[in-house]
């Protein structure tokens, strides 16, 4: 048995559990084939596809491995007010401490979990495919370069993508989705009962409404469950239905992947010659250190992580940190930008029964021009509170909570939308060495601000769902537009991808330009993210990823 493979021990004699009292060995393996930074749906894909193909790996992931025993009681503490969201998955504290310097205060602690799992535990789960002039068009219109890939270059990886990740759809019912040759591999899920009210609008307004992929089984499939309509998909999915990276992360393990969790890494090595990096060196809670040798690495930890450990990996050779000699490790952060509006009908709406999308329509997509960018429309199943969320925040009981609840629940209505954002040079993710983690490493600055650009693209979003919300006769009560816009949690753009060296962090291969040996599998290699959720693209770049790595080796 490889020492990748040596299941939780390191395979050097007694079990050191670096402190944590589990009794999993979390000292380095010897020199492994692959070493994956992040135990997130990027580094579940390396590192599965990689322990198939017979290599050593090693994973390591910087927070626990969660017990899906516990999802009940995480729904419980997401839907009672006495708790704080990020105490869902244990977010917070000096672990994941951070800053925010730009314009607009970034809530990073909402948008991740530290875990086997990562932030695909709490998403939401739909998966949509780039448009084609996201890879160009878009790009040029927003000031920066196009892509150095196309479309057809990750399109067979996104069929695969979807694959793995178990996607229900509807194919061919969305006029202005790219093109594809297979079905989904599962029936997508009907429209709700709030969709049918929303139809009837769209029709008059010759806007053409399609159902949303969904990465959540919508029959049963590898083991999980179909849907079972616990309506709390994000932050916690408890039937295991909605997929997350756990799915992944287990079975590079049944292969003989070796996952560390508890095992932040706090800085990257390199030789002599700078050419390749020789270590991963992290820490236990014990405070001990651990250098994690192998022949490739690769980063999938995140758009944020992934500069900030670029950073911290600064060396006298690579005073800027590693892989950045361009300049532009964590440069070019850019975000999904919401745009939402709502109130009430005269009718049932029939809210929070389902907890996902499953109408949207991309119509106004590909009408971005000079002026503003692309945006997408959502057709909400949970606008307003549940009758459980009512009743836990009340103060009366009996007839009166009754009274109250039915005065409050069934009628509220409501559309939300993602505007893409311009990445821009001049927002980034940065160290603020003013303020440390656990270890006393500098944290990281998110320096975002929204730009004009993005502004205008809510604004043209916000006009069309108020002629929808105006068509089908609601009151209009609340708007999220330009000045109150908040992030989808989507973050791109800060490892770049291009063929030149000097405008970019890593190659079209994913592999980091400065480094013959460490690759990049996540958002931060975007460059232009336009307007559409990034798992699916995430995933298929770590395929990518992956079959280059497997090349190498």
């Amino acid at each position: 048995m490889s020492p990748a493979s040596s299941g939780d021990g390191a395979g050097t004699g007694d079990v050191d559990d670096g402190g944590v009292g589990d009794g999993r060995d979390r000292r380095a393996s010897e020199r492994v084939d692959v070493c994956v930074v992040g135990a997130g749906p990027a580094g579940g894909l390396v590192a599965d596809r990689l322990a198939s193909a017979g290599h050593d790996v090693v994973v390591l992931e910087a927070g626990p491995r969660f017990d899906p025993a516990d999802r009940v009681a995480q729904v419980e503490r997401a839907i009672r007010p006495s708790y704080h969201p990020d105490e869902v998955w244990e977010m917070g504290g000096e672990r994941d401490a951070y800053t925010s310097s730009g314009e607009k205060g970034y809530p990073l602690n909402a948008a991740r979990v530290k875990g086997v799992g990562g932030s695909t535990l709490h998403w939401q789960g739909m998966v949509f495919r780039l448009h084609e002039r996201d890879f160009d068009e878009h790009a040029r219109a927003a000031g920066v370069d196009p892509w150095p890939i196309a479309y057809d270059d990750l399109r067979p990886y996104y069929a695969t993508a979807e694959d793995e990740l178990g996607v229900a759809g509807t194919a061919g019912d969305n006029p202005f989705a790219p093109p594809r040759e297979d079905p989904y591999p599962m029936p997508g899920f009907p429209p709700s009962y709030s969709d049918s009210l929303f139809a009837e609008a769209c029709d008059a307004l010759e806007v053409a409404m399609h159902t949303v992929p969904n990465a959540r089984n919508s029959e049963t499939r590898d083991g999980r469950p179909a849907c079972q309509g616990w309506g709390t998909c994000k932050p916690v999915c408890p039937s295991g239905a909605k997929y997350d990276a756990t799915v992944h992360v287990e079975r590079a393990a049944e292969v003989g992947a070796r996952v560390v969790d508890h095992a932040p890494v706090q800085r990257l090595e390199h030789d002599s010659g700078g050419d390749a990096v020789t270590a991963a060196v992290y820490a236990t809670p014990d405070g001990e250190e651990h250098r994690q040798e192998a022949r490739e690495f690769v980063l999938a930890a995140g758009g944020v992580e992934i500069p900030r450990l670029l950073l911290l990996s600064a060396s006298e050779r690579y005073p800027r940190g590693l892989a950045n000699t361009s300049g532009l490790v964590g440069k070019y952060f850019h975000e999904h930008l919401f745009a939402g509006m709502g109130g009430t009908l005269d009718e049932p709406t029939r809210q929070n029964h389902v907890g996902f999308l499953t109408s949207e329509t991309h119509q106004f997509y590909d009408d971005a021009d000079a002026d503003r960018g692309p945006f997408k429309l959502e057709f909400l199943n949970y606008a307003g509170p549940s009758p459980v969320e009512l009743a836990l925040g009340a103060d009366s009981f009996g007839d009166d909570l009754l009274e109250e609840l039915r005065a409050s629940y069934g009628n509220a209505i409501a559309m939300g939308g993602l505007a893409a954002q311009p990445p821009r040079k001049d927002n980034y993710v940065g160290l603020d060495s003013s303020t440390t983690d656990d270890h006393g490493n500098p944290v990281p600055d998110v320096h975002w601000s929204i730009g004009d650009r993005a502004r205008s693209t809510i604004r043209a979003a916000n006009e069309k769902q108020r002629d929808i919300l105006d068509e089908l006769g609601a009151s209009v009560e609340w708007t999220v537009g330009p000045e109150n816009t908040g992030p989808a949690f989507h973050h791109m753009g800060t490892t770049r991808m291009s063929d030149d060296p000097e405008a970019g962090v890593v190659d079209p291969q994913l592999r980091t330009h400065d480094h013959r040996n460490l690759s990049i599998a996540s958002s931060s290699t975007f460059v232009h993210g336009g307007a559409l959720n990034p798992t699916l693209t995430i995933a298929a770049l770590a395929l990518k990823c992956a079959e280059h790595v497997h090349e190498r080796l």
